[in-house]
C-alpha cells in the first residue's frame, strides 16, 4: 500500500512538471550604431559592448527631400573585425514626395554589393520610413516590391511607428516582412517629453495581437535638446548641433524607468516579443547618450546607482578640484560642493560653476545643467591653499 502511494505522488508531480510552463527564453539585446561619420571612438564602443549586444543595427543610407541620397561613413574593417551580425539600415525620410521603387532598390542593392565588396556579410536589411496612415497602401507595394528582389538568404524587417495600430492596412504591412522594430521613442510632441515607459507598454501589448512575426521594441539610450521656434513646433536638437541661439531644454531618457521596463517585459514578455534594440551606441563624446556603462547595466538588469564624490589632486599646494562618480549610473553635475579649507591664496571655478569664498570654506555651485557620466569625473575648479579637510567638505547633489 506504501508503494502504490508513493506510486500516486510521483506520478502526480510528473503531470504537475509536464502542466508548468518553461521559463521564457530571454530577451535579445541589439544596438544601433546611428552616426553618419565613424570616428576612432567607434572601435572602443563597439569592443566594450560586444559582450552584452548580439546585433548591429548600422545607419548605412538615407534619402531626404532636398539633400537626396547620403551613405554613411562605416568602418568596415572595424564592423569585420567586430564579427557580430549586421543589418543595414536604410533610412527613407518621411516627407519624401513619394517611394521611387526602382531608384530605391539600386540604391540599396549598390550599397549590399559594396558593402559586399569590403567583406561584410550581411544579416538582414531594415526600412526606417515614417509614412503616414495615409501612404501605408503604397509602402506595402513597395516593400512587396523589394521583397522579391532582395536575395530570400537576407531578411527584411521594417521600423514601424504606434501610429499605425490605428491602419487597417497595417497586418497586409507586416505581412510583407520577415520582422518589425516597434519604435517607442521620439513618435509623441517633444513637448510631451521623449518617451513614455506606460504608453510604450500598452503600444507592446497592441503591436504583439496584431502581428504573427517576431518583432523588436526600440528603446532610448540618448537625449535631445529642444529649442524655441518662434510661432510653431520646438526645435529638435539631437547628436547633431544646431547653430541657433536660445535656451535649450535638455531631455534624456530616464536609465531607471527603461531599466523598470526591461524587467517588466523580461518577466513578462508580449507574443512574438524577441527582444530590444537600443538606440543608440554611445561614444565616448556623445554629450546626449547614455554612457556605455549604463546602457549596459540597463540591458543587463543591474541595480543603478551613482555616487559622487570629491576628488583633489595637489602639487605644491595647489589643489585641482573634481567630482567622480564611480556608480553604474550617469549623474547630474552637483547642485554643491562645499570644501573646509586653510591658508588659501586663491581659488577659482571651471565653466558651469561659480565660486563663493570665505576664509574656512570655498563653495562651487552650479549654474548649468551637465552629467558626469558612469565611471567618470568632472573638474570643478582649482584653489591653492595650505590645507583642504576632504573628511570635511561636502557634495550636495
Amino acid at each position: 500500500m506504501v508503494f502504490f502511494t508513493r506510486l500516486i505522488v510521483l506520478l502526480a508531480a510528473v503531470l504537475l512538471n509536464g502542466c508548468e510552463q518553461s521559463d521564457a527564453p530571454p530577451l535579445d539585446q541589439q544596438l544601433y550604431v546611428w552616426q553618419r561619420q565613424w570616428t576612432p571612438a567607434h572601435e572602443a564602443a563597439l569592443r566594450d559592448s560586444r559582450a552584452d549586444f548580439s546585433t548591429l543595427r548600422v545607419l548605412a543610407l538615407q534619402a531626404f527631400p532636398q539633400a537626396g541620397w547620403s551613405r554613411a561613413r562605416i568602418d568596415p574593417a572595424l564592423l569585420k573585425r567586430d564579427g557580430r551580425p549586421l543589418i543595414a539600415v536604410v533610412r527613407l525620410d518621411g516627407q519624401l514626395n513619394g517611394l521611387d521603387r526602382d531608384e530605391i532598390t539600386a540604391q540599396i542593392q549598390q550599397m549590399l554589393s559594396d558593402w559586399q565588396g569590403q567583406g561584410l556579410t550581411l544579416s538582414g536589411v531594415e526600412i526606417d520610413h515614417d509614412a503616414g496612415n495615409a501612404r501605408l497602401p503604397a509602402y506595402r507595394e513597395f516593400l512587396t516590391h523589394l521583397r522579391a528582389v532582395l536575395p530570400a538568404s537576407v531578411p527584411l524587417s521594417i521600423t514601424a511607428l504606434p501610429a499605425w495600430l490605428d491602419s487597417s492596412e497595417l497586418p497586409a504591412l507586416l505581412a510583407t516582412v520577415d520582422s518589425s522594430v516597434l519604435q517607442v521613442h521620439a513618435v509623441s510632441d517633444p513637448r510631451r517629453g521623449l518617451f513614455d515607459p506606460n504608453q510604450a507598454r500598452q503600444w507592446a501589448r497592441a503591436w504583439s495581437r496584431i502581428t504573427s512575426k517576431p518583432f523588436y521594441l526600440a528603446l532610448p539610450a540618448y537625449g535631445v535638446a529642444l529649442l524655441p521656434e518662434a510661432g510653431g513646433a520646438p526645435v529638435v536638437e539631437s547628436e547633431v548641433p544646431i547653430e541657433r541661439g536660445g535656451n535649450r531644454r535638455e531631455l534624456m531618457a530616464d536609465p531607471l524607468q527603461l531599466s523598470k521596463l526591461g524587467a517588466e517585459l523580461r518577466a513578462d514578455p508580449p507574443a512574438h516579443l524577441a527582444g530590444l534594440i537600443w538606440f543608440r551606441l554611445p561614444l565616448a563624446n556623445d554629450r546626449r547618450a547614455w554612457s556605455l556603462t549604463t546602457l549596459i547595466a540597463v540591458a543587463r538588469g543591474d541595480t543603478l546607482g551613482s555616487r559622487l564624490g570629491l576628488k583633489l589632486s595637489a602639487r605644491d599646494g595647489l589643489y585641482d578640484i573634481s567630482v567622480g562618480n564611480p556608480g553604474n549610473l550617469d549623474s547630474a553635475w552637483p547642485e554643491r560642493l562645499t570644501l573646509a579649507v586653510q591658508g588659501c591664496e586663491g581659488a577659482d571655478a571651471l565653466a558651469g560653476y561659480t565660486l563663493q569664498q570665505r576664509p574656512d570654506l570655498l563653495t562651487f555651485t552650479r549654474l548649468r545643467d551637465g552629467r558626469i557620466p558612469a565611471g567618470g569625473q568632472r573638474a570643478i575648479g582649482w584653489a591653492r591653499c595650505a590645507h583642504i579637510d576632504q573628511g570635511g567638505s561636502n557634495v550636495h547633489p
